[in-house]
C-alpha cells in the first residue's frame, strides 16, 4: 500500500515538472521550415513557370506566412485528392490549396476562416453547342475529383436526371478532355476557366457564363487539434486582409474586383 502511494507520487510530481510537449506552430518555428501542400496545376492559385519554379497565389500565401513565422518556404506539389492525406501522413504543415471549408472535411482537419473566395464559371467544347448552364442538361460533363464544383455539378446531373458526369484527377486532365471533346463542359472557378482558356493550350474551348452555385470559400488546414497554430494562422489571415497584402497579391495574380471574404451576417 505504502510502496503504490509512494510510486504514484512520484509519477504525479514528474508528470508536473516535465515541460509541457510543443505544438506544431514551435515544432515548425524549431525546425525553420514550414511545408506547404499546394495544388500547382490550378492557374492562378498553383502553376509553374518556364524554369518549373512553383508560382501562383498560393505560392506567394505560403511564401508571405513563411516570412512571418520567420522559417523557409518549402513548396510540396499536392493534386487535389492528396491535400489531407497528405497532411495526415506528416508530409506537410499547412495546406494552402484552395481547400473548400466543408463541414465533412472539418470533421478530420482544422480549417481556418477563408483566405480566398471564388465563383463559378461554365466552360466548354465550342463544338457542343453549350451556350448557358442549363444547357448542360443531359450533356457529358466534368470536373476535379473532389472538389467543391465537382460535388455541386454531380449533384446537379443527378437533380436533372440526364447527362452524365466525370470525375478527373487533375485540373489539367478536365480542360484537356474537355479541349478533345471527351466532356461537352465544366464547372470550375473563374480565375483557373479563364487562366487555361488564355494559356492556349487548351483549343476549341470558351467561357459562356457563370454556374449558379454558391461562392467557394476556401481556407488554410492544419491538424484539428493543433489550436496554437489554427490561431495563428487565423490572425495571419486577418493580417494579410488588413495590411492590403491580399489585395495585392489577387490583383497579382488574378485582377478585377478583390472577393469579400465575410459572410454577411456571420464574419466580423
Amino acid at each position: 500500500m505504502k510502496t503504490s502511494v509512494l510510486a504514484f507520487g512520484l509519477v504525479a510530481a514528474t508528470a508536473l515538472t516535465s515541460p509541457a510537449h510543443a505544438d506544431k506552430l514551435d515544432d515548425i518555428i524549431g525546425s525553420g521550415a514550414l511545408r506547404c501542400a499546394v495544388v500547382l496545376d490550378f492557374p492562378p492559385m498553383g502553376s509553374r513557370d518556364e524554369n518549373n519554379n512553383p508560382i501562383g497565389f498560393d505560392v506567394d500565401y505560403c511564401n508571405d506566412l513563411a516570412k512571418a513565422l520567420g522559417v523557409t518556404a518549402e513548396i510540396v506539389e499536392t493534386p487535389f485528392p492528396e491535400r489531407i492525406p497528405a497532411l495526415m501522413s506528416g508530409r506537410v504543415d499547412v495546406g494552402v490549396a484552395s481547400t473548400s471549408d466543408t463541414l465533412e472535411r472539418a470533421k478530420t482537419v482544422g480549417m481556418t476562416m477563408p483566405y480566398f473566395a471564388f465563383e463559378m464559371a461554365v466552360t466548354v467544347n465550342d463544338k457542343s453547342g453549350i451556350k448557358s448552364f442549363e444547357d448542360m442538361k443531359g450533356k457529358v460533363v466534368g470536373a476535379t475529383a473532389g472538389t467543391f464544383e465537382a460535388i455541386a455539378l454531380e449533384n446537379q446531373v443527378k437533380a436533372w436526371g440526364a447527362g452524365e458526369f466525370r470525375p478527373y484527377q487533375t485540373q489539367a486532365d478536365v480542360f484537356l478532355a474537355l479541349s478533345q471533346g471527351q466532356i461537352d463542359a465544366t464547372v470550375s472557378t473563374s480565375t483557373v476557366a479563364q487562366a487555361n482558356v488564355k494559356t492556349g493550350k487548351f483549343p476549341g474551348i470558351s467561357v459562356v457564363g457563370t454556374a449558379p452555385f454558391d461562392t467557394d470559400y476556401v481556407a488554410l488546414f492544419t491538424n484539428r487539434e493543433e489550436y496554437g497554430f489554427i490561431n495563428y494562422l487565423n490572425l495571419f489571415i486577418n493580417q494579410q486582409v488588413r495590411t492590403g497584402r491580399y489585395k495585392e497579391l489577387y490583383e497579382k495574380w488574378v485582377g478585377g474586383e478583390v472577393p469579400e471574404l465575410t459572410v454577411n451576417g456571420v464574419y466580423r
